[in-house]
């Protein structure tokens, strides 16, 4: 029990924080373009309870990544629909790829210390090399996976707003699926092993540099591998 409790310390933090800014961002990101709606709807803040959706938050402590409720938003409220969802997507993304920048750099800082001394500020050390390690890593994987040209996932709607209107139509279709066709791509093929997870880990260890033992002992500890 003091290992699981452990363990979510550990991740609580970095895996709230990864989820709630991607879709903050996309929320920003709309009223940006001209739609209020999550501003309106209460959902541009960090309060856990506007965001959280409770399968999702297990996710992360089981698979190591999860989902917040999306944030809404009307692209009838863009002048250009099309073009400037491509930029309210995106943003989800490149929100998680900055916070992996900002946790690389703390993980070094927090590097550069080896625990071995005494006392309550040496003892805090490798917690918080972990959270930071563990924020790295759940950011770059949020960033990439969102990616996935699929709707409803970010990618999706990036990819539709440089298809021809027929195309996208069709794409759209597809949306009501789109997580089982996640699910069967991640589950049930060789995407995640051949393709996503070579991708995640070259990112963590390009920010990671020389901290990337410190990844790899988090990642560990938090699921035994």
């Amino acid at each position: 029990m003091e290992t699981v409790l452990s363990k979510i310390a550990i991740m609580l933090v970095p895996a709230l924080l990864a989820i709630m800014i991607h879709e903050v961002s996309h929320g920003y990101a709309a009223e940006r373009f001209g739609d209020p709606t999550a501003r309106l709807l209460g959902r541009l803040n960090l309060n856990p309870l506007k965001h959280l959706d409770p399968v999702g938050t297990i996710a992360v402590f089981i698979f190591g990544f999860g989902w917040a409720k999306p944030v809404p938003v009307n692209a009838g409220n863009f002048r250009r629909p099309r073009q400037d969802m491509i930029w309210v997507a995106v943003a989800g993304p490149l929100s998680n790829l900055l916070l992996a920048f900002l946790s690389a750099l703390l993980l070094r800082v927090l590097g550069m210390f080896d625990g071995s001394g005494t006392g309550m500020v040496a003892s805090l050390i490798p917690p918080l090399q972990m959270m930071a390690a563990f924020s790295l890593y759940i950011n770059v994987l949020l960033a990439i996976f969102n990616l996935i040209p699929v709707p409803p996932l970010d990618g999706g709607r990036i990819l539709m707003g440089f298809i021809s209107d027929g195309y996208a139509a069709m794409l759209s279709r597809l949306e009501p699926f789109g997580l089982i066709l996640i699910v069967l791509l991640v589950f049930f093929t060789d995407f995640w092993s051949r393709i996503l997870s070579p991708i995640i880990s070259f990112i963590v260890l390009q920010l990671a540099g020389r901290q990337m033992p410190l990844v790899e002992q988090a990642m560990r500890f938090l699921f035994g591998h």
